[in-house]
């Protein structure tokens, strides 16, 4: 009897939570990222997070907490109260590809986190400077091969999603590339249009302004399909170089041990949010594909895309700085 009662009042608080735009919660939420305002990241947590406030019935702020590759970020939200209002909006490089990169890791993606749900995905695009006589990847590719010299690619950063998918070009293409890692996109963005380096792998949200504008040209997508935005720019895989699939996704992930019924909360608000206008039209505009789903969806991608990217960095020997 007393077995049954103890069920029957936990089964009535996870109602009681769930109940209502906000159920008991109360307070303000934070969605910490680990990039400064400006970037793609950052237009994704504002809308996401404009979205969640009219959900949850509760004020949502963006936290801007850049630095050591998303480890500030990851802390501020590993060590933050398990009950919801601290979430951490991370790119698949923080949480897939950093536990490979770096011996001593101050977070552990599996120990301090609960996914909450996928936000978006990104697909990568190499993109040169428009002076360059390539039409395509393959035409940039026979470039790289007609000289002694490697021909410089930008990253934004050693073991960065732009550092692997240059790395799997070159692997897939047997084009003589050499990395130059920069501290950021922006400043690779920059001398990839200044002429300093020959090309640069991107997401497309961060990069579409650019092509648009005329100051950076775009010779394939690292995805299985073609991009909305660019319809007329092919494949890698349809250009013969296969392999170099680069997916960015974006995810949202609460502290270790917040309450399952919060999670099914902020997973549902999250699912809504993504689903309707204006917030939908507005990641799509930009470049980003919304793409909402379960909190167990999140999981497997996270355990998948740590084996993919972990043997890369492992087979290439890279090392975190």
């Amino acid at each position: 009897m007393k077995k049954m009662l103890g069920s029957l009042v936990a089964g009535l608080a996870c109602v009681a939570w769930l109940a209502g735009p906000a159920g008991a919660q109360s307070g303000a939420v934070k969605i910490v990222i680990a990039f400064p305002p400006g970037g793609p990241v950052d237009f994704v947590a504002r809308v996401l997070a404009e979205g969640l406030a009219k959900e949850l019935d509760q004020t949502v702020v963006v936290d801007n907490r850049p630095g050591a590759n998303g480890a500030i970020s990851a802390q501020a939200v590993a060590k933050s109260a398990p009950d919801g209002n601290t979430l951490w909006l991370t790119s698949a490089g923080a949480a897939v590809m950093n536990p490979s990169l770096y011996e001593n890791l101050t977070y552990d993606i599996q120990r301090d986190f609960i996914p909450v749900s996928l936000v978006v995905n990104n697909s990568e695009v190499l993109v040169v400077n428009p002076g360059n006589p390539a039409r395509n990847a393959a035409e940039l590719v026979a470039q790289s091969k007609q000289k002694a010299d490697a021909m410089p690619i930008a990253s934004s950063g050693i073991g960065s999603m732009p550092h692997l998918a240059m790395e799997l070009f070159a692997d897939a293409s047997g084009a003589n590339l050499l990395h130059v890692p920069y501290k950021g996109a922006a400043p690779a963005i920059t001398d990839v249009m200044g002429n300093q380096v020959a090309g640069f792998f991107g997401d497309i949200p961060g990069l579409i302004g650019f092509i648009r504008g005329g100051k950076l040209k775009p010779l394939g997508i690292a995805a299985p399909g073609r991009h909305r935005l660019l319809p007329d720019v092919p494949t890698l895989d349809e250009q013969g170089i296969h392999g170099v699939e680069s997916n960015n996704w974006y995810a949202l992930f609460a502290p270790a041990k917040t309450p399952p019924a919060r999670i099914e909360q902020l997973n549902g608000a999250v699912r809504r949010v993504l689903s309707n206008d204006p917030y939908r039209s507005r990641l799509i505009d930009s470049g980003a594909d919304p793409m909402p789903g379960s909190a167990e969806l999140l999981a497997a991608l996270v355990k998948s895309d740590s084996g993919r990217w972990g043997r890369i960095i492992r087979d290439k020997k890279i090392k975190g700085e």
